[in-house]
């Protein structure tokens, strides 16, 4: 199966999986200017099966989809070295590209991933809250938009970002497809039951998170030695658009301690 994708820049390549339903524009929306002013990456955004324009074929569960990724991974990055960040359910799936891979990862950034409870009754979530908005915006809302069901922040800004970003995919899913694909959503191996990941890694969740909380990540912890956590007041399941600035500075200091062996390096190990 080929995944519908966009590529941008060019340099150690960068692989960023969306979450449940959404499709490649809910990372490029929020990476993109980021990486804009970071030049030596090249982004590789992919639609999951049965999301944005990718096809489902006849994947029934959350293996066929992580297969499908490592297809992908294959065809597009190869045995290189790569950096990945999962958001939500992508979170979910690049734990267990990074327990395939731990040699090739070498960097791992989670956005609101789902946690060690895949099962959303399970989940031990906050309710609902609104934290901060402005007026006129709930009235702005068209009829259909769910965007008042998860935000923490309702203002014009996160809004717009919303529309940008979130709804366009929600809007292209194939419903039928995840519906069955949610029957077999947790994964046949627990991205957690090999050796703890060792390299630089980012853990970023919403304190005001209604669909995944942030109880559930606490408990990665001991498996990512080398993870910064960080749970974002005022912050939602939205967490990228509801506090911009302080996801930038976290994403850019995961970044900066990611540190690949360039040309150099190699050839100063091969002579000692």
């Amino acid at each position: 199966m080929t995944l519908h994708h966009v590529i941008h820049g060019e340099g150690t390549p960068v692989l960023a999986l969306h979450g449940w339903t959404p499709d490649h524009r809910l990372m490029t929306g929020c990476l993109e200017p980021i990486f804009a002013k970071l030049p030596g990456y090249r982004r590789l955004y992919p639609d999951l099966p049965a999301m944005g324009q990718s096809p489902v074929g006849d994947i029934d569960s959350s293996d066929g989809i992580l297969a499908a990724v490592q297809d992908f991974i294959d065809e597009q990055i190869g045995a290189a070295p790569f950096l990945l960040i999962g958001e939500s359910y992508g979170g979910y799936l690049g734990r267990a590209i990074a327990r395939a891979r731990p040699a090739q990862v070498r960097g791992l950034a989670l956005i609101c991933p789902i946690g060690t409870v895949v099962a959303n009754a399970d989940r031990r979530v906050p309710e609902h809250v609104v934290l901060r908005s402005e007026p006129g915006v709930r009235a702005a809302l068209e009829p259909d938009e769910d965007f008042a069901d998860l935000a923490v922040v309702e203002t014009a800004a996160v809004l717009e970002k919303y529309r940008r970003d979130i709804a366009p995919g929600l809007k292209a899913a194939d419903v039928t497809a995840l519906e069955r694909i949610l029957e077999k959503r947790e994964l046949s191996i627990d991205p957690e039951s090999g050796a703890p990941y060792g390299k630089p890694t980012l853990i970023l969740c919403g304190r005001q998170d209604a669909v995944v909380g942030f109880e559930d990540q606490y408990a990665l912890l001991p498996h990512y030695p080398r993870a910064t956590f960080a749970v974002l007041d005022i912050a939602g399941h939205n967490l990228q658009i509801e506090q911009p600035e302080l996801f930038e500075a976290l994403i850019r200091e995961w970044l900066d301690r990611v540190v690949l062996p360039g040309p150099a390096a190699s050839s100063a190990s091969a002579t000692t």
